[in-house]
């Protein structure tokens, strides 16, 4: 009897196992029934994942404060070189059909008178170039005149036999324009600037009269220059009086003075100055490409350059008309030859009659 109500009635720690595990189940049950009311947790809204590049790139494309606008380069004017003005010209003593240059009565020069056109508030470095040999080769001096950019200056031949229609073409196309003077040049008289030369060795009374003759050829030029077709008068200009007195004709004309001879000082009786660089020494196409670059560093490194050019061949004026185009990308600007003189004192006023 004793055994079958042990057996019966089960033991303490049993009911308590018991309570234990129905505890549980009522617990986990529960959770999920309030977990099932609930519902799944909302889930976020997608948002696009930047890489990091990406938003630093986005970041820096998006500026706090708007960068100012570039400075604009004020366009260059372009019009035609003034013809002749009959009030700066007086007839040669040694011819009356010649005319000569001269300073007007209300004291306007040739340089002055038929200086070409610039925009005087362009902030680039100016490059001058001048091309001399004008007037010999008809055709190759068109070709020149007709291609290059007004800004570029032209030295006609005093040999040239009628100048009057690349006169005329070059005034149409704005290019200021010098006449070239023969003067004695080194290798003389192996090299020879023709009949009517300024020779060392000469009277001055002839080499005066050469002189007339020479700024007597054309008409409305600004200014003269030492290279011609090729020679650059290196002998007579080494001479210090003959030089001097060259330098004061030209200034009492009004006129202007280009020496060719790199490294020389620049005028000092004339407004003038003298080349930073010949281009075409010697013509062929690596040193003239090669000068060109040069001249633009000269430009960069003093604000201003001047380079010359001994002769119009095609292929060189080509090399100088594709250059050109590219000096506005490069900063640069070509300027007439009037803008990139230094002026000496201004020659006195004629007197009034």
């Amino acid at each position: 009897m004793a055994h079958r109500g042990a057996a019966a009635a089960p033991s303490a720690a049993a009911r308590a196992l018991a309570r234990f595990w129905t505890a549980l189940v009522i617990v986990l049950g529960g959770g999920a029934a309030v977990l099932q009311w609930l519902g799944p947790p909302p889930t976020p809204a997608k948002k696009p994942i930047l890489h990091a590049a990406a938003e630093v790139a986005e970041a820096a494309a998006t500026p706090t404060t708007p960068a100012p606008p570039p400075r604009p380069i004020p366009p260059q004017p372009s019009r035609s070189i003034a013809p002749p003005n009959p009030a700066l010209l007086e007839p040669s003593p040694e011819d009356p059909k010649a005319l000569l240059p001269r300073v007007g009565a209300d004291g306007l020069t040739p340089m002055v008178a038929y200086a070409g056109s610039f925009n005087q508030s362009d902030p680039r470095p100016r490059i001058g170039l001048l091309i001399a040999g004008i007037g010999l080769s008809t055709e190759e001096s068109q070709t020149a005149i007709e291609n290059l950019p007004g800004a570029v200056a032209l030295a006609f031949s005093p040999y040239t036999p009628d100048p009057s229609d690349l006169l005329s073409l070059a005034r149409s196309k704005g290019h200021e324009f010098l006449i070239s003077l023969p003067l004695e040049p080194e290798g003389f008289p192996l090299n020879d600037a023709g009949d009517e030369s300024l020779l060392v060795g000469a009277p001055p009374g002839k080499n005066l009269r050469h002189l007339d003759w020479a700024l007597s050829r054309i008409e409305g030029y600004v200014g003269a220059t030492g290279a011609m077709d090729g020679l650059y008068g290196e002998r007579f200009a080494a001479a210090p009086d003959l030089l001097a007195t060259l330098e004061r004709r030209l200034a009492a004309r009004g006129l202007l003075y280009i020496d060719p001879r790199p490294g020389k000082p620049d005028p000092a009786l004339a407004s003038g100055r003298t080349v930073d660089i010949i281009i075409d020494q010697p013509p062929i196409e690596p040193t003239i490409k090669a000068n060109l670059r040069k001249l633009e560093a000269i430009a960069r490194a003093h604000r201003s350059a001047v380079g010359l050019v001994g002769w119009p061949g095609p292929r060189t004026v080509e090399l100088i008309t594709d250059w050109a185009e590219t000096l506005p990308d490069a900063g640069l600007v070509l300027a007439p030859i009037t803008v990139l003189i230094h002026h000496s004192a201004p020659p006195a006023r004629p007197a009034k009659p």
